[in-house]
């Protein structure tokens, strides 16, 4: 094994901790295209079509989750 192999697992067990939470959502990939807009415009006013769609996703998500809870 070598030190990137060593690195590259290192990197695999510290997975960050919103990675994991927006993957839970299904909203992981329009998260990505959020930050993706905002680095190519530096301008979030102008991604305002995929902040809807996340806000949407993530409305969804949290909606789904408190029926559950409280069924």
């Amino acid at each position: 094994m070598t030190v990137y192999d060593n690195e590259k697992s290192l990197a695999e067990d510290t997975e960050d901790p919103v990675d994991r939470m927006l993957k839970k959502t299904g909203c992981i990939e329009l998260h990505y295209k959020v930050q993706d807009c905002i680095a190519e415009t530096q301008d979030w006013r102008k991604c305002q079509e995929p902040v809807k769609q996340f806000k949407n996703c993530m409305s969804n998500y949290e909606k789904k989750r408190r029926e559950k809870n409280i069924a």
